[in-house]
């Protein structure tokens, strides 16, 4: 008897189609059958938020999420923020803010952060601060992390050039 399901899931813009166990959870799906090492294991109880990722674009921590559960679904993982070898400016900024030390809860982190700005041109230190607040970080004290999500916020401004008023582009 053959208790695996087939599933579909698209991860950062690729289609793959696997077979899993129904009991699999999503991260260890990205990790163990795609290989994407980048989003990590934490807490297993999605207190850390080491392992967020974004499903349909909405942060998702994916030690609490069965695969099957993301069959048909979008994941984009910390691997999927570079484009053509070029970092995402989320991750220019935390290298340039030393908003890292260990870097465990760093892929969790600058998943919550794209999402912000994704659906928040110019997010408030406070906006900055509740869109993290589901991501533990044990090394930095999230000032420079704040700083580097708000200056990601300002870089992102100027290449797009994208003119806001509170908060959302116009």
């Amino acid at each position: 008897m053959n208790d695996r399901i087939l599933i579909t899931v698209t991860v950062n813009g690729a289609p793959h189609e696997r077979e899993v166990e129904p009991r699999l959870l999503l991260v260890q799906f990205i990790r163990e059958e795609l290989g994407l090492t980048g989003t990590h294991i934490g807490c297993d109880t999605s207190y850390c938020g080491a392992c967020t990722v974004l499903l349909n674009d909405l942060p998702i921590k994916s030690c609490t999420m069965l695969a099957v559960q993301a069959d048909g679904y979008e994941v984009r993982t910390v691997e999927g923020l570079e484009k053509d070898g070029k970092l995402h400016a989320v991750q220019d900024a935390f290298s340039e803010h030393h908003a890292l030390q260990c870097g465990y809860c760093t892929p969790g982190m600058l998943m919550s952060a794209c999402h912000l700005l994704e659906t928040n041109a110019r997010p408030t230190d406070l906006e900055i601060r509740k869109s993290i607040q589901g991501n533990l970080c044990r090394c930095t004290g999230y000032s420079n992390i704040i700083k580097a999500i708000a200056s990601a916020a300002d870089k992102i401004q100027e290449v797009s050039g994208q003119e806001v008023a509170g908060g959302n582009p116009v």
